[in-house]
């Protein structure tokens, strides 16, 4: 029964009901107030330029009440506490602590809008290739490692795709 409502307060958590589309544009709305240790986590992984769907996903963690979800009702002697959130863009595995503090991600989004310095990165060191697709990745450990990387294939006139990893800021693995 446990694993059941569990398993309904995830499916649930993967609407995206929190999100309103105009004009092919997603505004968030952060439903409650953020904590300022879930707000260093946004500032932590530089949500405001981020890509919208990151954005929004992103906002959605550091703003979820689990004081109030069935998770710590149901165990609340538990220290760890998973939540993923999905949207069809990508999705973010969050761990809090039993205080609702954002301890680690695990981040994964594909065909998101890349930075210009990716981009650009990309232009400078294979002219005529485009990017055909791309998984955005981040690692986020409180008060520790922030990795935020870029899986990009790319391929030019039918002569071939190669598979390149950047970080954010164009520089190649």
């Amino acid at each position: 029964m446990k694993k059941l409502i569990i398993g309904l307060v995830i499916l649930g958590l993967t609407t995206i009901g929190f999100a309103q589309e105009t004009s092919n544009k997603l505004e968030v709305e952060l439903e409650e107030e953020l904590s300022s240790f879930n707000l260093n986590y946004l500032n932590a992984i530089g949500h405001q330029d981020a890509a919208e769907p990151v954005k929004l996903l992103s906002q959605k963690a550091a703003s979820y009440d689990l004081e109030n979800s069935i998770c710590l009702k149901a165990d609340y002697e538990k220290l760890e506490f998973y939540v993923q959130f999905k949207i069809p863009e990508g999705e973010i595995l969050v761990v809090y602590d039993n205080e609702g503090e954002i301890i680690r991600t695990s981040e994964e989004f594909i065909d998101i809008s890349l930075p210009l310095s990716v981009s650009n990165a990309i232009v400078d060191k294979y002219p005529g290739w485009k990017i055909s697709s791309d998984i955005y990745k981040v690692r986020y450990v409180k008060d520790g490692e922030l990795n935020k990387t870029y899986d990009l294939f790319i391929e030019k006139n039918n002569t071939g795709k190669i598979v390149i990893k950047t970080d954010e800021n164009g520089k190649f693995n």
